[in-house]
Parts: C-alpha cells; structure tokens; sequence
C-alpha cells in the first residue's frame, strides 16, 4: 500500500529523517512524506510519530501503487 501524509509547514531535513521509510517533498506551504506502508499498524505508527513531533497532519490518503 502506498500512502499520503501532508503536514503543516516545512519540515527540515533533519526531523525528516524521522521518517527513513519515507520520500519527502516540500510544496505550497506543506511538507508530502510519501511511500510505502506494509500495514496499519505501521500507519498508526507513522502517525503516532508526527504527533509527538508535533506535527499537525493535513492530510492523509492512500494512492495508486
């Protein structure tokens, strides 16, 4: 499965390597970490993550492989 995540702002280089499993890019205003997730308790796990960051999720959704 392949997923999703916006969140709020520009994440630095440095808390994006806080999410290794993951591609990142950086548009209008908002950071799309994107990549394979192998289950839902790895999505939960990506979420807990950019909770205790203290990242504000946007936007999360699963896209075509």
């Amino acid at each position: 499965m392949r997923y999703e995540i916006r969140v709020d702002g520009h994440m630095s280089e440095t808390l994006a390597k806080a999410f290794p499993e993951l591609d990142h890019v950086t548009m209008s205003g908002q950071t799309v970490l994107f990549g394979s997730v192998v289950d839902e308790a790895h999505l939960y796990g990506l979420l807990v993550r950019c909770q205790s960051l203290g990242l504000r999720v946007v936007e999360m959704r699963r896209v075509p492989e």
